[in-house]
């Protein structure tokens, strides 16, 4: 059975960090590549970061660059996101999600595997 489990959301202020990990079982973790995906209340899914199979390469929307850190752990199957300076905006559902090794991160319709998702909620 395929399983992604995401754990490490909370409420926090604006400003602050969180550690998202996501945790894979049942599929190929080392060969696939990883995203990192968000939806805010009221809006679509929104894709924010993604990581090569190598654990290497790394891509970010420009909306977290400079902010948030992909980095996967292949021989615990760990996937995180560690996420710093906190906005109101970052407040969202986020999904960790695995699709085939050089496809297109942008395009949600690709991924073959998503997890349940972790409320994150930055509020003063």
């Amino acid at each position: 059975e395929v399983q992604l489990v995401e754990s490490g959301g909370g409420l926090v202020h604006p400003g602050a960090s969180l550690r998202l990990s996501c945790a894979a079982s049942g599929f190929s973790f080392e060969s696939s590549d990883m995203s990192w995906v968000r939806q805010a209340p009221g809006e679509g899914p929104e894709w924010i970061s993604a990581i090569a199979s190598g654990g290497v390469v790394t891509y970010y929307d420009h909306s977290v660059k400079g902010r948030f850190a992909v980095s996967r752990d292949k021989a615990k199957k760990l996937l995180y996101l560690q996420m710093n300076s906190l906005r109101t905006d970052d407040t969202a559902v986020y999904y960790c999600a695995a699709l085939a090794s050089g496809s297109n991160y942008c395009s949600l319709g690709l991924y073959e595997y998503w997890g349940q998702g972790t409320q994150v909620t930055v509020s003063s």
